[in-house]
Formats: structure tokens, C-alpha cells, sequence
């Protein structure tokens, strides 16, 4: 009995070990070990590389100019707004208040109202248009001649004024492509030229015949409108050299030829009383004096004769 008890035993644990097995060997062949996975995580970025802009928002290119920043840049790092609006709501007032050192050329461009012009020209001007100004300093305008300004005219000031202004938008490096003598908005006459001369692409210098600057810096520029700055007042020939004065006239009576005189009266009395000489011509004094010398001499003569006649 204990050996039919122990076969069984046996017999029961073969059949075990040989489910077992099957049942290894099948679940081996239905799904292999899979190596490890790793995660793979990108190189870090080198520190000096910039990331790259969040959606929705853009770079914002350089601002164009002399190699340094406008004093009055088109849209400030950061701000959600343009500090000065662009389109035709610009105002040339609001850019120089904002640069905070050219009160003199604010007051001109307000006093002559040429402000109104210059705004709606930038309204107007279409794609190839725009504007130029160049702007002194206060500390400049207090280097002219004491009460320089206050002796011009509104006229005048108006001339000025647009003596430094050109009717086009001209970036810093294209100042090379202007043609001399440079039309302003004062006019094209001789005592109003401006020539420009440009030195290694962003270095410009003007002379006028009275003065000779140069652009320093940049004050505002976008796509229509550039201001620069400038280190002394555009001074045209016109306001410097004094305006010729026309000629006097003669005063009547006076200063006249008396050639001129005693042959025109000579020739008209002459021709009315009807004279003896068929030319029309009066003797001079000298000559009427001389035929009474000869007159007398004559007479002196006959007398001599006559007194001899009786005496012998």
C-alpha cells in the first residue's frame, strides 16, 4: 500500500514539473523579454544661445540709426504699447518733448505754426514720401549771435525752420544717394543750398556757405518720419549775407551831363526858331568869345588906318 501511495507521489510530481514546464516555455514564446528602455532627454542648450520666442508674440528688429539708440525709440523693450503711436497719429511735438533738449526748436515750429504743416504732410505722403528733420540743440541755438533771433521775421523764421527740412524720409545710410546741392523745403534759390557729404556710411556732415555740421545721433526714426540730430543751426546764405539794396535814383537836376543837356535843348532850339545853320547847332562860349575878340581887333585896325590916313 505505501509503495502504490509513493508511486503515485511520484507520479503526480512529473506531471507537475511537466504542466510547469509546458506552461513556461509557452508563455516564453508568446511575449519575449523586452530590453530596458531608457528616456532619452535633448542636450541642454548652450548657456549663450536664446531661446526661442514664445507663440504669439514676434522679435523686434533693431532700430535703425547711428550706432547707438535713438533717444526716442519707436517701441521700448518690454512696454505693451508704442510710446509714440505710429500712422497718422504721430506728432513731431510729442517725439522732441520726449528727448527733453530741443525746447527752442519746439517753440519756433509752434510760434510760426509751421507744426500744422509738417504733421499733415506726414498724413498725406504715401509710400515713397516721409520726412527729415534736422533737429539742433538748445545749447546750440544760445551759440548764435545774441538776438539773432528775434531780428528775423516770421518769414524768416519760417525759412529756417524749413531750411531743416527735407521733403522725403532718408534712413542714415542712404544719405550717399543724395544729390548736391540738397533740395530743402525752404526753396532751390542760390542763398539757400545745403550740400551733404557722407564719411564711411554713417557719418554725415552738412555745410551751407555760413556753417558746417554734422549729425551727432538719432533722434526718432521709423518708416516715414527720421529726426537727427544735429551740432549746430542750419544758417542759410539768405539770413547771414545782408539783402542787396536797389539802386538810388538820380535826383532831378542834379547829376546830369551838361553835355547832354546843352545838346538836347541845343538841337530842339535849333530846329524850332529856325537858324541860319543848316546843322542847328549853337556855338559854345568859347567861340562867341573868340568872335568878339576879332571883332574888336578888326575895329582897332581900321582906326589905327584912319587916324594914319589923315596924319600924312
Amino acid at each position: 500500500m505505501n509503495n502504490i501511495m509513493q508511486q503515485s507521489l511520484i507520479s503526480t510530481s512529473f506531471l507537475l514539473l511537466a504542466i510547469t514546464f509546458y506552461t513556461t516555455t509557452s508563455l516564453a514564446q508568446l511575449s519575449p523579454i523586452q530590453p530596458p528602455t531608457t528616456a532619452t532627454s535633448s542636450p541642454p542648450l548652450p548657456s549663450n544661445t536664446a531661446s526661442p520666442p514664445l507663440p504669439g508674440t514676434t522679435a523686434t528688429a533693431p532700430s535703425p540709426g547711428l550706432n547707438t539708440v535713438p533717444l526716442v525709440p519707436t517701441t521700448p523693450t518690454g512696454a505693451p504699447s508704442p510710446l509714440i503711436p505710429k500712422g497718422p497719429t504721430i506728432d513731431i511735438i510729442s517725439i522732441l518733448q520726449k528727448a527733453k533738449r530741443f525746447s527752442v526748436l519746439i517753440r519756433l515750429l509752434k510760434t510760426t505754426q509751421l507744426i500744422n504743416q509738417l504733421n499733415s504732410q506726414l498724413v498725406s505722403s504715401s509710400g515713397s514720401g516721409g520726412l527729415t528733420i534736422f533737429a539742433p540743440e538748445d545749447s546750440d541755438f544760445s551759440k548764435l549771435k545774441a538776438g539773432f533771433l528775434n531780428s528775423l521775421s516770421d518769414r524768416q523764421k519760417v525759412e529756417l525752420l524749413q531750411f531743416h527740412t527735407l521733403a522725403s524720409f532718408i534712413s542714415i545710410t542712404n544719405f550717399d544717394t543724395l544729390t548736391n546741392p540738397v533740395q530743402t523745403q525752404a526753396g532751390d534759390d542760390a542763398r539757400l543750398q545745403l550740400n551733404v557729404t557722407t564719411y564711411g556710411g554713417n557719418q554725415v556732415s552738412m555745410a551751407t556757405g555760413a556753417v558746417n555740421a554734422s549729425v551727432t545721433g538719432t533722434v526718432y526714426t521709423d518708416s516715414k518720419l527720421a529726426i537727427y540730430q544735429v551740432d549746430k543751426v542750419l544758417l542759410p546764405l539768405d539770413l547771414v549775407l545782408p539783402a542787396k539794396a536797389p539802386a538810388l535814383a538820380p535826383a532831378p537836376g542834379k547829376g546830369l551831363p551838361k553835355a547832354g543837356k546843352t545838346n538836347s535843348s541845343a538841337v530842339d532850339d535849333g530846329s524850332s526858331a529856325g537858324s541860319d545853320d543848316s546843322d542847328g547847332k549853337v556855338l559854345p562860349a568859347e567861340a562867341s568869345k573868340a568872335g568878339a575878340v576879332v571883332i574888336w581887333v578888326n575895329l582897332v585896325v581900321i582906326g589905327v588906318a584912319f587916324v594914319g590916313g589923315i596924319v600924312l
